[in-house]
């Protein structure tokens, strides 16, 4: 399992979660069920997608009420059908409804993220191109909104700030330049015993061959145009055959609309900030089917 994607931190998450909506507890429910009430309910969706999010949901029950049984009938990626059955949770009434919300703004949220990111995967196949997402994530859902990228069918970028060296625009500016952040870059590399990846964001195509003469791993092509796009990848591709390894990263105002001719140019991979900030919830509801 991936490492950041580790159970115990997710448990936390999902108990805060829970404690900002149960507060110190749901009192609609415990006025109008019986204590002894017991409930079957199923998550079903009501419009195509790709699910995501099943352990999160599983952990909200499991934190309300120990003693509830839920069981997924799908796997984290399936495709999933208006009112195809998603998992099935079993046990008190009052406990089910309880987790009903918190459990469904996980699910719903992140099969939202794996939908999208579908689209985009599916718009780009057998082009070469990948589409990866990017650090623009709701705080404190990273690991989980990231995850859902892959059930999704896309690939994950860098995790945060301690995983790669992307130099940036500002970088540049207050570095003095491609060249002199890129050279701080690998001395401070070779000083700390650590090594990374080093990435350049490139507005231009003088920047761009700035940013392959600095030793680049992967360049960045920032809001470029197709055309200019395709200049780029081709001047790149033309370095020696030892200079090719050289990752490229098509990156900003990139649409679905956009996205097969951006994959054409040639690039390597596509950040698509939108997979996770933009996302449209996936349409699931929770119903009770037997009660007793």
């Amino acid at each position: 399992m991936d490492t950041k994607y580790d159970p115990a931190s997710l448990e936390e998450v999902v108990a805060r979660a829970l404690r900002e909506d149960v507060g110190d507890g749901d009192v609609t429910t415990e006025w109008t069920l019986a204590t002894g009430a017991v409930a079957v309910a199923r998550f079903e969706a009501g419009k195509p997608g790709t699910v995501s999010g099943l352990f999160p949901a599983c952990l909200t029950f499991r934190e309300v009420d120990p003693g509830l049984e839920f069981r997924a009938l799908l796997t984290d990626g399936d495709q999933v059908e208006p009112g195809q059955p998603i998992a099935e949770v079993r046990g008190a009434a009052r406990s089910i409804v309880t987790g009903e919300r918190t459990a469904l703004n996980f699910l719903c949220h992140l099969s939202g993220i794996a939908t999208l990111t579908r689209q985009y995967a599916d718009a780009v196949r057998n082009t070469g191109a990948r589409i990866v997402d990017t650090r623009k994530t709701t705080p404190g859902l990273r690991v989980l909104e990231k995850r859902a990228v892959l059930h999704g069918g896309g690939d994950n970028h860098r995790h945060g700030l301690y995983d790669m060296v992307l130099i940036k625009d500002n970088h540049i500016a207050a570095a003095g330049g491609i060249a002199a952040a890129v050279q701080r870059c690998r001395t401070n590399m070779k000083r700390s015993g650590r090594q990374y990846d080093i990435e350049v964001e490139t507005s231009n195509l003088d920047q761009v061959e700035e940013a392959v003469r600095s030793g680049a791993d992967w360049i960045m092509l920032d809001n470029m145009r197709e055309a200019e796009m395709r200049t780029a990848v081709g001047r790149i591709r033309a370095l020696p055959a030892a200079d090719r390894s050289i990752v490229v990263e098509a990156s900003g105002a990139i649409t679905l609309e956009r996205l097969e001719a951006i994959a054409r140019t040639g690039v390597d991979v596509i950040s698509v900030g939108a997979l996770t900030h933009s996302a449209p919830a996936l349409d699931i509801s929770l119903n009770v089917t037997a009660s007793a």
